[in-house]
């Protein structure tokens, strides 16, 4: 039953050719890809807690910009983690180099813009 699985038109169409990788491998690659999950969790988390807990320490358009930019980046990583997670599982069944996480960047860029308007709206409301 297991060698149906692996050999189904599924897992052909979805992993491509090659021969299935030792199983450390590909459980290494499901734990990086569930790692970025919760990231992606933590920063739902976030603007659901700005949502909550924030609708009156910050005015209206800060707080929205925050949430937007914090939603954004949980589907961005969601998104991501599914992709690179394919990525690097027919990389190893083909035995090609790994792909470069695109992910990283990404997520910086997004972490920092987040950090940017917590402090452009704090300064705002610490300077009004």
């Amino acid at each position: 039953m297991a060698s149906e699985h692996r050999d189904s038109a599924w897992a052909r169409w979805l992993l491509g050719q090659g021969k299935a990788p030792d199983p450390r491998f590909t459980l290494a690659n499901e734990r990086t890809f569930l790692a970025w999950i919760r990231t992606a969790l933590a920063l739902l988390g976030g603007a659901i807690a700005i949502e909550t807990f924030a609708a009156h320490a910050w005015p209206t358009a800060g707080r929205v910009a925050m949430e937007l930019v914090l939603l954004l980046a949980s589907l961005m990583v969601s998104l991501g983690a599914g992709w690179r997670w394919l990525m690097v599982e027919r990389a190893l069944r083909r035995q090609a180099p790994l792909p470069l996480p695109r992910l990283v960047p990404l997520l910086s860029i997004a972490c920092a813009l987040a950090g940017v308007a917590v402090v452009a709206v704090s300064w705002g409301r610490w300077h009004a």
